[in-house]
């Protein structure tokens, strides 16, 4: 394991030239890049400043022209300020020049310039700037309301296909008085200024004072109607009866095994690929989120989503019928959990490959590490991260049940097309090397295949690319970059109009299973009251229907055009069906591709030697090695369109055994029967804590003192807390 970073070799001149080319492209996109951002800002902030010089000009000069034509462009600028120059916008905000701020300064110079103008007499004054003055303190009430609204609907539970009708769940309140300040503030803005417009152009005040009256009862009635969700006709419950609503649901639904899952917004993934394992579990299943937004990332599935956001109410569930929690990634939040000692803690992951974070030190955290099959348990053995061999338990990978063995599909012809799949992983949060082929070799790996005319490239990026190192990302869009350019001059063999009307029904079909209902700005208590408990067979439907849709999206691409293929697409395993091959890294992606024994490429970017790269990675001992020049490509192809050049077939068939284990008992038999085990050990642990409890007190009162520090350590330890002297 050592070996991947121990054993980087210096890579030849060649190599270093490539690489420093490409980090001279890498390092102009940034200055292009930089250089767009810095025009757009200066863009934004110079139109800005424009609009007021023009007000203050035309005040000074008494030109209404000039008043009217500030205003108009530096209202235009707020609008395009948050989609055209985002980061100028939160440099304006951090120095308090907010939209608020921005538009009362503009409405002061429309004033002024009235004034100025002589549009303004002594009867009109007063009504008018009063006018104005209560549009404002109607805007800053609204927003007084609306945080008040928005306090008392944050429930401290969310959850999803739970009935929580009890909690008093009402319809969202209206989004443009309750969450969209910055959007009610330009409306204003524009009816304030076209009205004073109006009334420098004509030197009638009427029409200012009109629009400023107009903008006063338009708010008075958004206000009143925003301020029914705090009467008790529209109160939702509040705190202690949500807790009280969540003790009594535990009690009633009796959840024996959770899913635990805290991520960021782009890692639901690491949660979803286990949705289909859990729904088929023997026993009362449940998943348990710890961020709201991470609620509506969760896949379409059936089984009851709890979301505690706060430590102190998570402990709740220690109290609950919960016995084992299942955990498919490590994150801050999860040593909150692990503090509750009622429940045992079985660490799934979110897949396994030779990468040096799937032997995580934070594993040793857990009661158990469950692994696919014998080649992790002897990772974590050669890893020495405190990981005991007894605690780690074989399961196998269930979810990869969807996968097809190779040949299912019929032979692959020896000068038909070949489709060929290109799912390179991330860059990670580490830099070890060959993290990613995406960097150093993922353009010549796509240009070799491409200049193939017989091969149907897939591109299926990681969903996380380039979130930690921009470099990665512009490589990924150089890259869809060739793939569209091949495409442009390719005969793609366009499918009929059935087939794109098949698509449509499909996708049709499975929108209105899998279609929430509720608009766009609806919040959690609204999301809650629509996505109750599901009816009876909806998980099925929703299963077959992706299937028909999956089936329908293939038919209804070009036959030999290049594909990109992104979350909106099918999803990694359906793309294992339809490729003859695989190129990829070093990821789980192998180890899941392996359960097909179809032939797959790994790209050496590690700078090990291909016997060094074979020796570190266990994964790599039944693939074709690739170089980081794409050298390797002709003889991958070569091998998949004569099947008796497959030299590895037979490594390829004992490595799957290696890594996911063996085919019977069944993966998912396999992984119940842990499950179940799992919870004997938590009910026999109770069972003895039960025992102690009642152990009589001797003469000196050492069990029961023994009893009541082991009870305030383990409430100090939930609560974060130390009460040890």
């Amino acid at each position: 394991m050592g070996g991947l970073v121990e054993g980087v070799a210096e890579v030849d001149d060649a190599d270093a030239g490539a690489a420093h080319s490409a980090e001279a492209a890498r390092e102009r996109q940034q200055r292009v890049r930089r250089m767009r951002e810095r025009t757009r800002s200066g863009c934004a902030l110079g139109l800005l400043a424009a609009g007021y010089l023009f007000q203050v000009s035309g005040i000074a000069g008494a030109g209404a022209a000039l008043v009217v034509l500030g205003a108009a462009l530096g209202l235009l600028t707020d609008v395009l300020l948050p989609h055209h120059a985002r980061g100028t916008e939160r440099r304006l905000a951090r120095a308090q020049f907010t939209p608020a701020v921005r538009q009362m300064l503009r409405d002061a110079l429309l004033l002024g310039g009235l004034g100025r103008l002589g549009v303004l007499g002594p009867g009109s004054t007063a009504p008018l700037l009063g006018a104005v003055l209560a549009c404002w303190a109607l805007h800053f009430l609204c927003q007084a309301v609306a945080g008040a609204v928005r306090a008392r609907r944050r429930l401290p539970v969310v959850t999803r296909n739970i009935d929580a009708s009890a909690l008093g769940l009402t319809p969202s309140p209206p989004a443009l008085f309750a969450h969209r300040a910055t959007v009610r503030l330009l409306g204003v803005a524009a009816v304030l200024t076209a009205g004073m417009s109006a009334s420098a152009a004509t030197g009638e005040p009427l029409w200012a004072l009109l629009a400023a009256s107009c903008c006063c009862a338009g708010m008075l009635a958004g206000i009143a109607w925003l301020a029914t969700w705090l009467l008790p006709g529209k109160r939702v419950a509040g705190e202690a009866e949500a807790l009280a609503w969540l003790d009594a649901w535990l009690a009633e639904y009796r959840p024996t095994v959770g899913m635990y899952f805290s991520g960021g917004n782009a890692s639901a993934y690491q949660a979803n690929m286990w949705l289909s394992t859990l729904a088929e579990l023997d026993g009362r299943p449940v998943i348990v989120l710890r961020e709201r937004f991470m609620v509506q990332k969760i896949a379409p599935t059936d089984v009851p989503v709890l979301c505690v956001p706060k430590v102190s109410h998570l402990m709740r569930l220690e109290h609950s019928t919960l016995k084992v929690l299942l955990h498919p990634a490590n994150s801050g939040k999860t040593s909150q959990v692990l503090r509750i000692p009622t429940l045992k803690h079985a660490f799934i992951n979110h897949g396994e490959s030779d990468k040096l974070s799937s032997c995580n030190p934070y594993a040793k955290a857990y009661d158990q590490v469950w692994v696919a099959g014998e080649a992790a348990r002897e990772r974590y053995a050669l890893a020495h991260i405190g990981v005991e061999d007894k605690d780690v338990v074989e399961v196998g990978r269930p979810q990869l049940a969807p996968i097809e063995a190779a040949g299912t599909r019929g032979p692959v012809g020896r000068d038909g097309p070949l489709t060929v799949l290109y799912a390179p992983t991330w860059e990670g949060f580490t830099d070890d090397p060959g993290n990613t082929s995406v960097l150093v070799a993922g353009e010549a790996i796509v240009s070799a295949l491409l200049a193939d005319p017989g091969v149907r490239l897939l591109y299926k990026p990681h969903p996380m690319t380039g979130t930690v190192d921009p470099r990665a990302g512009e490589a990924d869009r150089r890259i869809r970059a060739l793939i569209q350019q091949a495409n442009a001059g390719r005969d793609g063999g366009e499918p009929g109009p059935e087939a794109q009307a098949a698509l449509e029904e499909a996708t049709a079909e499975l929108r209105k299973l899998t279609r929430v209902d509720f608009g766009r700005h609806a919040d959690e208590v609204e999301r809650m009251l629509r996505q109750s408990a599901p009816g009876p067979g909806r998980a099925r439907e929703v299963e077959e229907a992706a299937r028909a849709w999956e089936e329908a999206y293939w038919a209804a691409q070009p036959a030999r055009r290049h594909l990109i293929v992104t979350g909106d697409g099918p999803g990694l395993f359906c793309c294992f069906n339809e490729a003859d091959v695989l190129v990829s890294d070093v990821s789980s992606v192998v180890s899941d591709y392996l359960s097909s024994e179809k032939p797959y490429a790994v790209a050496n970017t590690s700078g090990l030697d291909d016997d060094g790269f074979r020796a570190a990675c266990p994964t790599v001992r039944a693939a074709t090695i690739l170089g980081p020049d794409g050298t390797g490509i002709d003889r991958l192809l070569r091998t998949v369109r004569h099947p008796e050049e497959d030299t590895l077939a037979p490594a390829r068939a004992a490595l799957k055994v290696r890594l996911l284990g063996p085919a019977e008992p069944p993966s998912l038999v396999r992984f119940n029967r842990a499950v179940q085990a799992l919870v004997q050990e938590a009910e026999a642990r109770e069972e003895r804590v039960r025992a102690v409890d009642k152990q009589p007190l001797d003469a000196e009162g050492e069990v029961e003192a023994e009893d009541e520090r082991e009870r305030s350590q383990a409430l100090a330890d939930a609560l974060g807390e130390d009460e040890r002297p």
